[in-house]
């Protein structure tokens, strides 16, 4: 058991407009499970690099512990080869049979570690990987987000395994495997940093009720502050009608008064500034206590979303349909059946290769949105209705290049519109000055899913919208798919978004 202490780390990007980290500080044991919370581009992958080193920064991070990182980076000759040619050059000292005893333990043959990588699934890579990076002894792993990509017979594996195994900073946005894998939270909030005993759950149930008693406290704080400025005003205005009084006087009407009399309203006049000087300054104190109050609370925006309404109700058809690869003897799937009527959010479940998203595909094809794909044979029925308007957010988010500027005129998006989502998706205003390549991997996603929203549509078409997404815009999704109830189609391996937003699950 060791400690790893962060003090007074600041760090930022060289070209970078604000600090990533300003003056943080906090301890961590190396003998936890951490999970790892923030939004997107608030830098937790950022904080990893900084541990390995990669890096230089101000303050200082110490620990008597070596890091180690998933995901591996696999070169392009390495794709080429089996894993077992390559393993001790992912992590020198690495012996095969410590790998061989962790692949067991993911449920997983040693078989794949002899085949070539390339030819992998997702899953398979994934487990190889994690089996490797467990194979030392005294690392301290630092894990980002290993189910992206993963179907959820392989999430619930990797999900199983990682409960079983201690000593690691786990980055994810999966809320599942969040509760399942930890038992302490490092959490990136707004504007600090906090490290808390239990999982997501238990976080998350604390913040909101710290979050209800800021609303409440910053209430009560606003009813003061608003006291507070009408006690001001009022003897403000006392003082000043006092002060008028002292020149000049009706010794008819004021036969009492006398020239030394303005001595006596003078010091009066004074005592009232002071009052309304006191006033103001419990004013100020009032402020920046409310302001400290709602630094760090989350309450995502609304999200809005324009759909059109078509004059049939249902939308698409699959009878019997079957689909195969050109050259290959094995259907992708038979004999499925289907249809997707108005107001309905279909989630598609299998394995990956079951032929999820070239069904999504293949629908998109029947609307014009896709070319004829050449390579794919089909059996059965798949129409969609005629005038069909779709909306679709792709999978791979990797071909954003170029500015904001140069995509809304590509896409022909109203591109004030277009940020304004982008904003209320948390994004800060300096990244819409950045070309899109330099967007994380969370951010690109955000952007597609922006342009989906903005794009009036029948149906929405949605290939896994959710990888790299954090937490709380997984949640503003859910909550707007639950409002407005579009019709969906879509593939999603989070099973909390799936159980809460879907209507039907077709599974292939």
């Amino acid at each position: 058991m060791a400690q790893i202490s962060v003090n007074n780390l600041i760090f930022c990007y060289e070209g970078s407009f604000d600090n990533i980290f300003e003056n943080v500080s906090f301890s961590i044991d190396t003998n936890w499970k951490l999970g790892f919370i923030g939004r997107n581009g608030k830098g937790k992958t950022t904080f990893l690099n900084l541990l390995l080193g990669k890096y230089s920064y101000k303050g200082s991070i110490t620990t008597a512990v070596k890091f180690d990182y998933f995901p591996y980076q696999i070169t392009e000759s390495q794709m080429q080869l089996s894993a077992v040619e390559f393993i001790e050059e992912l992590k020198p000292g690495c012996e095969i049979w410590r790998v061989i005893c962790e692949m067991t333990e993911l449920g997983e043959s040693e078989e794949i570690l002899y085949r070539p990588y390339k030819t992998l699934s997702s899953g398979e890579r994934t487990k190889i990987l994690l089996a490797v990076l467990f194979s030392g002894e005294n690392d301290f792993l630092l894990i980002d987000e290993p189910t992206n990509h993963l179907d959820q017979g392989a999430r619930e594996t990797v999900k199983t395994y990682l409960a079983s195994k201690k000593g690691f900073i786990l980055v994810s946005h999966d809320r599942d495997l969040l509760d399942s894998c930890t038992d302490h939270v490092l959490v990136l909030n707004r504007n600090t940093i906090e490290v808390q005993s239990g999982n997501f759950s238990s976080w998350w149930e604390n913040k909101q009720r710290k979050d209800r008693f800021a609303i409440a406290e910053n209430e009560k704080h606003q009813k003061e502050i608003k006291k507070l400025k009408h006690a001001a005003m009022r003897t403000s205005l006392w003082a000043d009608k006092n002060e008028n009084t002292k020149i000049g006087f009706d010794p008819i009407k004021e036969h009492d008064r006398s020239v030394s009399t303005r001595a006596f309203i003078g010091a009066k006049t004074k005592k009232m500034q002071n009052r309304v000087k006191q006033i103001e300054k419990r004013i100020s104190r009032e402020i920046e206590e409310k302001e400290d109050l709602l630094q760090d609370l989350e309450l995502p925006a609304d999200l809005k979303l324009v759909q059109l309404s078509h004059h049939k109700s249902m939308l698409v058809n699959v009878k019997d349909y079957s689909l195969k690869y050109m050259g290959t003897e094995s259907p992708v799937f038979t004999d499925l059946t289907f249809a997707i009527n108005k107001g309905e959010r279909i989630a598609l479940c299998g394995k990956n290769g079951s032929g999820k998203s070239t069904l999504l595909k293949m629908i998109l094809q029947k609307t014009g949105l896709r070319d004829i794909d050449g390579t794919i044979l089909e059996e059965g029925v798949c129409e969609t209705a005629s005038g069909l308007v779709v909306s679709y957010v792709a999978q791979d988010a990797a071909g954003l290049k170029g500015d904001i500027t140069s995509f809304c005129r590509k896409h022909d998006l109203d591109q004030s519109l277009f940020c304004a989502i982008l904003r209320q998706l948390d994004f800060e205003r300096a990244q819409f000055l950045k070309n899109m390549e330099d967007y994380s991997e969370g951010q690109k996603k955000k952007v597609l899913l922006a342009a989906s929203l903005l794009t009036p549509a029948h149906l929405y078409i949605w290939d896994e919208p959710l990888n790299y997404i954090d937490i709380f815009s997984r949640m503003q999704i859910e909550k707007l798919l639950l409002f407005y109830k579009p019709t969906l189609l879509f593939v999603e391996h989070d099973i909390r978004f799936r159980e809460n937003v879907a209507t039907k699950v077709i599974e292939l």
